[in-house]
């Protein structure tokens, strides 16, 4: 199934989500479930439905439409989006190693995606291996504030990030 290309339906998408209130998030369910009616097999409508169970709590009912989404084939940035917050929905339901399968398929993929690097830390984090996850935590920061004060010590912090990484390797 290609990827949703009618720009009407694509805005209705977007007009939901800008219009959701994360306190109550029924009513958005409800117009999602509106429009998943009108499009079972759209890849988008089914990523946002996912998106709007995991912000309702409902991680369970979120993984499948994830689940559902990839299977029917999202690219570029909805991609991205998607596997992010299905690695973060299986974090919080503590199949870690799913997590990490999914981040790791984000990070292949979107390798300069700072929100994947961070969701793929809190994965390594919740998984047991806080060294690995304190060194993308150090990459990231070292890639991305580009302070003198900082920057100063790039080699320093990436040797660091290493090492780290090399004790999470060793266990």
């Amino acid at each position: 199934m290609p990827n949703t290309t009618d720009p009407a339906l694509l805005e209705r998408l977007r007009e939901l989500f800008e219009a959701r209130d994360r306190d109550h998030m029924q009513p958005t369910i409800d117009a999602l479930r509106d429009v998943l009616a009108e499009h079972a097999d759209d890849p988008h409508v089914l990523y946002e439905v996912g998106g709007a169970y995991d912000t309702a709590g409902e991680e369970e009912t979120a993984a499948g439409f994830y689940e559902r989404a990839l299977d029917a084939g999202l690219s570029g940035d909805t991609l991205r989006r998607c596997l992010l917050q299905y690695g973060s929905t299986l974090r919080n339901l503590g199949r870690f190693d799913e997590s990490l399968a999914a981040l790791d398929r984000a990070l292949e993929q979107f390798p300069e995606s700072e929100s994947v690097r961070v969701w793929h830390a809190l994965s390594l984090h919740a998984a047991g291996r806080s060294d690995a996850a304190v060194a993308e935590l150090m990459e990231v920061a070292v890639d991305g504030i580009r302070t003198p004060d900082l920057q100063r010590y790039q080699a320093a912090i990436r040797g660091n990030a290493e090492y780290l990484r090399s004790l999470d390797a060793s266990r």
